[in-house]
């Protein structure tokens, strides 16, 4: 009787142990999990803080896109600007008989409303003409013509740089149907253009005395 005694003492002693033991691991284990968490949740903090601040920075660029936008369009008026002067110096040093005469009182030739009326007549002509033209070459050739007399007749206009930069895009192009800027998805054909600034052209010098 005694021996059973002892034996289910041990026993429970043997328990007693084995139950210390499996809490002190369950309590480790239960640490480490919250360990874990802890960093988990850290981490996540973290990368919510980097999504918020590039959130912000996205914002602040795309206010900074129409300042910029007006940047550029005032830099292409100033290049405007200056590559209208560079075509009147060029158009200056390119033409050393015709000389422009500076007077307190200045006569006009009177030849000059017959260059005005012939100059209307070259204009109204290849506006005319330009659905059964094709060739670049052959509209090169008139504008050239066209700006030599607007010249003579102006003495300087910013109708010159305007025909000078189509007559650069006609040195290259292969039709009329080609467009003013391959880069621009709304970019009008030589055509189109030359339909458009003719009458402006037009209208420009029948004001022009």
């Amino acid at each position: 009787m005694d021996s059973n005694i002892e034996d289910l003492s041990n026993s429970l002693k043997e328990l007693e142990k084995n139950m210390t033991t499996f809490s002190s691991i369950l309590e480790k284990f239960g640490l480490d999990i919250i360990t874990k968490m802890g960093q988990t949740n850290l981490k996540i903090t973290q990368l919510t803080d980097m999504v918020d601040e590039l959130n912000k920075t996205t914002i602040y660029i795309k206010g900074l896109i129409p300042q910029l936008s007006n940047v550029i369009q005032n830099q292409k008026l100033l290049e405007d600007e200056l590559s209208t002067i560079k075509s009147l110096i060029m158009n200056l040093t390119s033409l050393p008989s015709k000389k422009l005469e500076v007077e307190n009182t200045i006569e006009r030739d009177e030849s000059a409303t017959d260059k005005k009326v012939e100059i209307l007549n070259q204009l109204n002509d290849l506006k005319a003409n330009l659905e059964n033209i094709d060739d670049p070459q052959a509209v090169k050739t008139i504008l050239e013509q066209i700006k030599e007399d607007i010249f003579e007749f102006t003495g300087g206009h910013r109708m010159l740089h305007e025909i000078s930069q189509i007559l650069t895009i006609l040195d290259s192009a292969n039709s009329l149907n080609d467009l003013m800027d391959d880069d621009e998805q709304s970019s009008k054909s030589i055509k189109d253009h030359l339909e458009e600034k003719i009458p402006f052209w037009i209208n420009k010098l029948m004001v022009k005395n």
